[in-house]
């Protein structure tokens, strides 16, 4: 195996014993086969189109799940890739027989020869010839590019799948994944084309990430400031960790009245400020960090939990009998919840002692997506153009176990009294309790919400942008980014999109970039990597 998609990897280089998030070289090779079929199904919907055969919302919304499904600490179950394989497999071979219906009589793919009844044995020993080092490409900076953009479509496809499942879909995005998998198989394809085509997925990236705010804020309202205590109740209880908004709902309404309280954990904090989930009165409290450290605090949680998307690690003996995984998330021997029926979670709840009393651990405030802050974009304006707010701050992205990444705590306790810390994604588990206090009325940290709600933090810069009629690049305000997997990099892609310059991030570079990549990234974008917290503060707040 051979993996570096996440900033975690071995050494900075690569995986290729296991994947430092626990991914099996079996599995590794059904996922690397798994994108090789993507691929190959791509090229069949895009010939396809041109006998005017258009893929199915069956083939559009597989490929979004099946994409989703590759991404770091999201799925390591070898029978549900097993499953996506075959899948893959029946709608490619499915639209080969239309194209050749419709007039084609030449067309075949003979790169990959999977079909849809293949073993196990015969998919792994499939994938292992499809593997980033086994790619006959070998220019490494068109690899470097080839896979920035396979990261990218899979961070995407994460975005437009939470939104799918809301009901907002656009055939703009279906059509850029078929077109852009196509690109990344093709020999003839430059750099400079490549380079275009990851700066249109950070594009696309964008309107994957309106419609899934569309959907959130349609379904649950609009955000508002909300106090979420980080204590208990005594009772019976589930924890709900992941990003998934519907799954949490579901859950709510099927465990309403029942004595139950519902708990939020990693990035499901900032759900406590959509009104109709916050309307639930058995939907309580926070309880944990980040993912990363789901073992150590899931051990400890007396209740049922349930793990919805990513990030999911290894279940540890203690808690493997309580924890239970639904959506795109997966794990050997550990029940899947299909069709929203939470009643084996609501039941292993009831068999569980739960809290023994009232704890009072403090509380934090979420709540300040986009809607709430350019609410008071006034205030924020005339405290700006008084003095009072010197600088904005966007500390955010994920976080990991790397000690490395205390620098982004370090960062936040260090900024001067009068900026303005935004925040968003499960970095902010870093700071999230700190009180730094507040501008007026205005409390210095922000939390914006999940990493999937990255929208809201690009249209308060917007907006800000055209209140103060400069570019966002003129605008007191300095992005420091912290990443970990795809989502984060189809993110980052949008940024660069947007033409956001000077960004920070950290705390390595990605290791799929090449010395050659990165300097175009410099000399176009200035991205540079974060040194100490100390010197990129002084070197931010003495240049703007």
């Amino acid at each position: 195996m051979f993996c570096y998609q996440c900033e975690q990897t071995a050494k900075g280089q690569g995986c290729t014993k296991i994947g430092v998030c626990g991914k099996e070289p079996d599995i590794a090779a059904l996922q690397d086969l798994l994108i090789k079929s993507l691929k190959t199904l791509s090229e069949a919907v895009v010939t396809g189109r041109q006998w005017h055969i258009k893929p199915s919302p069956e083939l559009q919304a597989f490929v979004l799940e099946a994409l989703f499904s590759t991404l770091t600490n999201v799925n390591f179950d070898a029978n549900r890739f097993v499953a996506f394989n075959k899948r893959s497999a029946k709608f490619r071979e499915e639209m080969e027989k239309a194209i050749l219906s419709a007039g084609d009589k030449s067309y075949g793919n003979g790169t990959i020869t999977i079909t849809a009844k293949a073993t196990l044995s015969e998919l792994v020993a499939e994938g292992s010839r499809f593997g980033i080092k086994d790619n006959p490409l070998l220019e490494p900076d068109l690899v470097s590019l080839r896979e920035l953009l396979i990261y990218g479509l899979k961070g995407v496809a994460a975005y437009a799948n939470h939104a799918r499942i809301l009901g907002k879909e656009d055939e703009g995005i279906y059509n850029f994944i078929f077109e852009a998998l196509c690109a990344t198989e093709r020999k003839d394809i430059g750099v400079g084309e490549l380079l275009t085509l990851v700066l249109r997925c950070g594009e696309i990236n964008l309107k994957a990430m309106e419609l899934l705010d569309t959907g959130n804020t349609s379904a649950y309202g609009n955000p508002v400031i909300t106090s979420v205590p980080l204590g208990a109740k005594k009772g019976k209880a589930i924890l709900v960790s992941g990003h998934d908004l519907k799954d949490l709902a579901e859950l709510l309404k099927q465990t309403a009245g029942k004595g139950i309280t519902i708990y939020t954990h990693g990035e499901m904090l900032p759900t406590h400020a959509y009104p109709e989930l916050k309307k639930y009165s058995h939907f309580y409290g926070h309880y944990g960090t980040a993912w990363q450290n789901q073992q150590k605090e899931f051990a400890h949680f007396p209740g049922a939990i349930l793990m919805t998307t990513n990030c999911l690690q290894k279940p540890e003996e203690s808690y493997r009998d309580n924890i239970f995984t639904c959506g795109c998330v997966g794990f050997p021997n550990i029940p899947h919840i299909v069709e929203n029926d939470f009643s084996a979670v609501i039941k292993r709840a009831n068999e569980l002692p739960g809290f023994s009393e009232d704890t009072d651990a403090g509380t934090v405030l979420t709540g300040f997506g986009h809607n709430t802050v350019l609410s008071i974009a006034g205030t924020i304006i005339d405290m700006v153009k008084s003095g009072q707010i010197k600088h904005f701050f966007l500390v955010g992205g994920c976080d990991g176990a790397k000690s490395s990444r205390n620098y982004f705590s370090e960062f936040v306790e260090k900024t001067p009294p009068d900026t303005i810390i935004l925040t968003l994604g499960c970095g902010k588990f870093k700071f999230f309790d700190k009180n730094l206090g507040k501008i007026g009325e205005i409390p210095r940290l922000l939390d914006v919400g999940q990493c999937n709600d990255s929208y809201s933090a690009i249209r308060i810069a917007l907006a800000l942008s055209q209140a103060f009629g400069v570019g966002v690049n003129e605008l007191p305000l300095s992005l420091i980014i912290s990443w970990y997997e795809q989502k984060a990099v189809a993110v980052l892609l949008t940024l660069l999109h947007l033409g956001i310059k000077n960004i920070r991030l950290g705390p390595s570079l990605p290791a799929f970039i090449t010395p050659n990549i990165l300097n175009v990234l410099v000399e176009n974008f200035a991205i540079q990597p974060i040194t100490s917290a100390e010197k990129d503060l002084n070197d931010i707040l003495a240049t703007k």
